[in-house]
């Protein structure tokens, strides 16, 4: 008989182990789509695939004598590959510490249930060698089906280790006649990170402005970081200033001390680079600062070029704003042009990151009615297009960062989960969100901006990615 008590730690190993899969490993570290977790996923494969073993032999088999050895061995082998997991995790990714305190609890149940299993287990060892099918009630159902759902676990991160091992991301070409100096802030982000990596492979130099310069390490190519703009001799020359940094809009909920720094982040940085353009001895030639297809509002099915008109929210205010500061900051020999910045696509994060996974488990769905428009770009045509804006003296002002094509919020979700095979059978009502997020809802994620790319195609810009299919099929190969 195995005590109540052990059956008890079992299922708080269960749900802490659960919680520890679907907050950290799915959703925050995203380890099914990380080319550099082949080896984590395998580990958690092997993993879930001794548990299923430990859970199906604790549900109907009461082993004694020396078969006790093989329990024994299954737990000592899921000892020896947390371990392991451990190094690599460390080795690989800087864990967050709701992770790091998940982990001690973990280990801290696992001894507990060792301790609790112990006597049990010699209990049986004593007796003659004999392996005794047994029912333990609702025990047995319970340990059975946590088996099914770690030996699902283990199918999909095997599925997800061979996976990742196909996904490659494309060097990214740049057509840049000569070297230019380049000042990037918000390097270290999901866009300007590959712009950076990009612009130094292409032979240009790039100085980088952050605060945090821990941050600056992920950034692979050489480059020079400053932490202040102050540190900026007077004699120095940049040709192009790229203002990408700013507090994101949709990281979090719209408190109003979080309105605020949202409302002042990026004008207020645009006015520092003004006053640093002010006293340098050479003024760049073009300041690219980044705004969104915010700026339009909620808009209905009309078609946004450039110059189309705006329904005023929140939103609308914050790219008026940024927008406005780029604007004071133009002067003769310098243009500024202000980026509508729709959706970037791209695995490695921004709204395509974050919907993967829910995508990728089946729980997809659209978003209100479905039928708002999205304007998106795949993140390699935004970076190649932010480098066009900086070459090309004709183009100043507001300038939409999108693809040619948007899509409705429906067809956007059919085409997400049709890409990766899964069914989109849900979707999340206007009433639940506005529920939940108020004003965020309907502004990023009900309202509709059919934002077209005018003053792009004109000036003869190309879009590698102009389709959503192509963009998922780039991101997802």
């Amino acid at each position: 008989m195995i005590p109540l008590e052990v059956w008890l730690v079992v299922c708080l190993q269960m749900v802490l182990g659960s919680a520890d899969i679907i907050i950290h490993h799915e959703f925050i570290a995203r380890l099914a789509w990380q080319p550099s977790a082949r080896r984590e996923l395998r580990l958690h494969g092997l993993r879930n695939l001794l548990h299923g073993g430990i859970f199906l032999v604790l549900a109907w088999v009461t082993p004694l004598g020396w078969t006790v050895l093989v329990l024994v061995g299954l737990f000592a082998l899921e000892v020896a590959i947390t371990f392991i997991d451990r190094l690599e995790q460390d080795a690989r990714r800087r864990l967050p510490g709701t992770e790091r305190a998940l982990h001690g609890l973990l280990a801290i149940n696992f001894g507990v249930l060792l301790a609790l299993l112990a006597p049990t287990a010699w209990s049986w060892f004593v007796q003659p060698t004999a392996v005794e099918w047994v029912h333990r009630g609702i025990w047995s159902w319970m340990a059975s089906a946590a088996a099914v759902g770690v030996l699902a676990m283990a199918l999909r991160d095997f599925s997800a280790a061979r996976r990742v091992a196909r996904l490659r991301s494309e060097p990214l070409d740049l057509e840049l006649a000569g070297r230019r100096r380049w000042l990037v802030t918000g390097a270290t982000g999901f866009v300007g990170q590959r712009l950076t990596e990009a612009l130094a492979d292409a032979g240009q130099e790039v100085t980088v402005l952050t605060r945090q310069v821990a941050r600056a390490a992920v950034l692979t190519s050489p480059f020079r970081v400053l932490t202040s703009l102050d540190d900026v001799d007077a004699g120095e020359r940049f040709d192009v200033i790229v203002h990408l940094a700013g507090e994101s809009v949709a990281g979090g909920l719209w408190t109003r001390a979080r309105r605020q720094r949202i409302e002042r982040s990026r004008p207020d940085l645009t006015e520092r680079l003004s006053a640093l353009m002010d006293r340098l001895e050479s003024s760049p030639e073009a300041l690219i600062c980044a705004s969104a297809v915010g700026w339009y509002g909620d808009r209905g099915d009309a078609v946004l070029d450039e110059g189309a008109e705006f329904h005023d929210g929140f939103t609308h205010r914050v790219c008026a704003a940024a927008e406005a500061a780029a604007a004071r900051a133009e002067r003769p020999g310098l243009r500024a042009v202000s980026l509508r910045i729709g959706l970037v696509l791209n695995r490695e994060g921004g709204f395509l990151g974050q919907l993967l996974v829910p995508f990728d488990l089946g729980l997809g769905g659209a978003l209100g009615s479905g039928g708002q428009w999205m304007s998106w770009i795949e993140r390699d045509d935004l970076v190649r297009l932010i480098v066009h804006a900086a070459t090309d003296a004709a183009l100043h002002g507001p300038l939409n960062a999108v693809a040619p094509q948007p899509v409705t919020n429906r067809d956007f979700t059919k085409a997400l989960a049709g890409a990766l095979g899964r069914p989109a059978w849900f979707r999340l009502p206007r009433f639940l969100l506005v529920g939940l997020l108020g004003e965020m809802a309907k502004e990023l994620m009900l309202a509709s901006q059919r934002a077209v790319p005018a003053k792009a195609v004109e000036s003869g810009f190309e879009f590698r990615c102009p389709d959503l299919k192509a963009a998922l099929a780039k991101a997802l190969s």
